[in-house]
């Protein structure tokens, strides 16, 4: 029988948590899932580990190379079944009911191309709530993507069919933000959706990609954005996805007065583009404001804090839609924090 979804999953010296991860999907409510995982040619003993799981469910193929994540993934993806396709991790971890609520969603909504959920953030074997955790409507997903990953891999369910059309699935250029490009691309072929309680928990550990290839990752992720800014703004699009890449998704602070007014102005260019192009509710307008305001914060209170930016500066170049209001502390807190830095820092750098 055809499985109604197939996991994909790479793996990679992974022998101490992938078989906790594999009893994640063994206990799923729903049983009609194939597991197809590539051993990229692992140094400690996980394809061991994968083939002592006895599961006619699983297939366990061993890499020839270590050819990295995005190759392994996408052999992986070659060889699925399934009319749905689950992205996940070797470390991370399913909730029982992640397939049942994530295919009934997809079959439920046929303009939906992908659904992903919230998850928990676990360190230390210690979940918890992901920092600024908050409501993603499809249209809120379609703004995000503008900036910044909105989503967690490990809990992405797409439909096979248009993932089929993507060649390749996923792009090896854009390693370590392959699923940012991913959706991406795979947002032609429908909306993306998701689920707002957690169905996954995210293991963060001091060996993660995330820590590791900082650098890189920004790199491959301006190389997305600068594909998605093109038609917006033409051939300076990939020095505006530098500085998206670098300051809203690396979280580097803003040094100077002069960044923060050219990150305000990609911005607003960002967002005219998007009312134009999308059809808002009322309320959907609001959300979109909202976000909009909170990215500006964002930006301008690193730098407010560490004393680059001074406060009158910062509000002359700030959206129309930041609003101001007496009693947020950033008005008073984080330039109070700003002036201290830099006078320490006039007395011999020290903060």
């Amino acid at each position: 029988m055809t499985p109604t979804i197939s996991v994909i999953m790479a793996a990679y010296n992974g022998s101490a948590l992938v078989g906790e991860t594999i009893a994640t999907l063994r206990d799923q409510t729903r049983a009609d899932w194939e597991l197809i995982v590539v051993d990229d040619c692992s140094t400690d003993d996980t394809l061991d580990v994968l083939r002592a799981i006895r599961d006619p469910r699983i297939r366990v193929i061993a890499a020839e190379q270590n050819q990295g994540p995005v190759h392994t993934r996408n052999r992986a993806f070659a060889e699925a079944q399934g009319r749905y396709i689950a992205a996940l991790d070797q470390d991370d971890l399913c909730t029982p009911d992640r397939f049942a609520r994530q295919v009934a969603y997809l079959d439920a909504n046929p303009e939906t191309v992908l659904v992903a959920s919230a998850a928990l953030l676990m360190e230390n074997g210690v979940p918890a709530r992901w920092p600024g955790e908050r409501t993603l409507s499809p249209t809120m997903i379609d703004w995000l993507l503008l900036t910044q990953n909105p989503l967690v891999w490990s809990t992405a369910l797409f439909r096979a069919d248009a993932a089929r059309q993507l060649a390749p699935f996923t792009r090896p250029e854009r390693r370590y933000a392959e699923d940012f490009d991913l959706y991406q691309r795979i947002r032609a072929f429908g909306t993306i959706a998701r689920i707002d309680e957690p169905l996954l928990a995210y293991r963060c550990h001091a060996g993660g990609a995330s820590q590791k290839y900082r650098t890189m990752m920004q790199a491959s992720a301006a190389a997305v954005l600068a594909e998605r800014y093109l038609p917006i703004f033409g051939g300076v699009a990939p020095d505006k996805a530098a500085l998206v890449a670098c300051y809203l998704m690396g979280r580097d602070p803003v040094p100077d007065l002069q960044t923060l007014s050219r990150l305000s102005q990609i911005l607003g260019r960002l967002y005219a583009h998007f009312v134009a192009q999308t059809a808002l509710t009322p309320r959907a307008r609001i959300e979109i404001d909202g976000e909009y305001a909170r990215l500006w914060w964002l930006l301008a209170r690193p730098a407010l804090r560490q004393g680059h930016v001074g406060l009158r500066d910062a509000l002359a170049v700030r959206p129309e839609v930041v609003r101001l209001d007496p009693r947020d502390p950033d008005l008073i807190v984080s330039p109070l924090i700003g002036s201290a830095r830099a006078l320490a820092r006039s007395f011999g750098g020290l903060e």
